[in-house]
C-alpha cells in the first residue's frame, strides 16, 4: 500500500454523533480536525525558495534538503498576477474521478484479479496496522486464507450480479449497450466507458447490488451512488451542496468500517472536495471533460 487516505472523520465538525461513537474494530478513532485549504499567499510564501531543475542530466536532491516541504517545483501558473487570489486553483474534473470511483467499487466487489483493491497485500496492511482483526490472513494446511469481507460476494451472487446487468433493457439514447461490456462467466466487466460509468454510478448499481452483500456496505455505496446524483443535478441549491458535503463524508467514515485501507486511494479522497468545488463554481456540467472526449 503505497497512499491511504483514511480517517475521513476529521472532516465532520467536532459535535458530530460520529465522533462520540466508539469503532474499536476499525480506524475511527482520528479526533483531529480536518486541515485547511492554503490561501495562494501562503502557497506563494511556501515556493518562495524553491528552484526548479529542469533537463535528464541534473541529479535530483531529495526534497527535505532544500527544506521545501511536500513542493517539488514551482508551477508556471503562479507568475499569473491573479493566480494566487483565485479561490479554486485546479478544478476537479468530476467526470474522470466518478469514472474511477465506479471502476474501484466494481472491481473490489467482483474481486477482479489485478485490480481489486481487497487482496493479499491489503489483509496484511491490516495485520501490520493492528486493525480489522477479523480480515486478518490466517495459514491452515500450509495455505493462506483470506476471510470473507462484508462486501464480499460468492460465485453465485457475481453471477447474478453481472447477468443483471447483462440483461438490463435500457432506453435508446440512454446510454450504450453495457451488455457488450459485461462478462458473466467470468465475473467482470471490461472495456467500460467514461459514460458508461456515469450510468453505472448514478442508476444500475443500485440494481445490481440489490439484496447483495450485508446491508451496511451496500447501503453506504448507495449513498455515495446518490451523493453523485445531487452533485450532477443541472440546477444546485448551495444549501443542499452543504449537506452533501457533510453526507458524503459520512459514507466515506462508513466505507472505512468495511473496505481495508488500500480501498481508499486519492481519487477516492476527492470526493470530499468535489463538493466545495460546486459550491464555488456552479454545476459540474459547464467543467467537466464530457464535451471535450466524446
Amino acid at each position: 500500500m503505497k497512499f491511504s487516505y483514511g480517517n475521513h472523520i476529521r472532516f465532520l465538525p467536532n459535535d458530530h454523533p460520529y465522533r462520540r461513537r466508539k469503532h474499536t474494530e476499525t480506524r475511527l478513532k482520528d479526533k483531529a480536525m480536518a486541515p485547511s485549504i492554503p490561501t495562494g499567499a501562503e502557497v506563494v510564501e511556501q515556493l518562495r525558495n524553491v528552484v526548479n531543475d529542469f533537463g535528464k542530466g541534473i541529479k535530483k536532491r531529495r526534497r527535505d534538503e532544500r527544506n521545501e516541504g511536500m513542493w517539488k517545483k514551482r508551477s508556471i501558473f503562479f507568475t499569473l498576477p491573479y493566480w494566487e487570489v483565485l479561490l479554486v486553483r485546479h478544478n476537479l474534473d468530476v467526470m474522470h474521478v466518478e469514472k474511477n470511483v465506479c471502476e474501484s467499487i466494481m472491481n473490489t466487489l467482483l474481486d477482479c484479479n489485478g485490480k481489486s483493491k481487497d487482496h493479499h497485500n491489503a489483509r496484511k496492511d491490516l495485520q501490520e496496522m493492528g486493525i480489522m482483526v477479523h480480515l486478518h490472513p490466517y495459514e491452515e494446511d500450509n495455505t493462506t486464507h483470506l476471510p470473507a469481507a462484508a462486501f464480499t460476494l460468492s460465485r453465485s451472487d457475481k453471477k447474478l450480479f453481472c447477468k443483471r446487468l447483462f440483461d438490463l433493457k435500457l432506453p435508446h439514447g440512454y446510454s450504450s449497450n453495457i451488455s457488450n461490456c459485461v462478462y458473466v462467466q467470468k465475473y467482470k466487466l471490461k472495456g467500460l466507458k467514461s459514460h458508461d460509468c456515469h450510468v453505472l454510478m448514478q442508476q444500475l448499481l443500485a440494481v445490481a447490488i440489490k439484496g447483495l452483500m450485508e446491508e451496511g456496505p451496500r447501503v453506504a455505496i448507495l449513498w455515495l451512488s446518490k451523493f453523485f446524483q445531487g452533485l450532477c443535478k443541472h440546477v444546485i441549491d448551495k444549501e443542499e451542496i452543504v449537506e452533501l458535503e457533510t453526507e458524503v463524508v459520512e459514507t466515506l467514515c462508513q466505507l472505512e468500517k468495511y473496505f481495508p485501507p488500500s480501498f481508499f486511494d486519492p481519487m477516492i479522497h476527492l470526493v470530499v472536495h468535489l463538493g466545495r468545488e460546486a459550491r464555488l463554481c456552479g454545476p459540474v456540467q459547464f467543467r467537466w471533460m464530457y464535451h471535450f472526449e466524446r
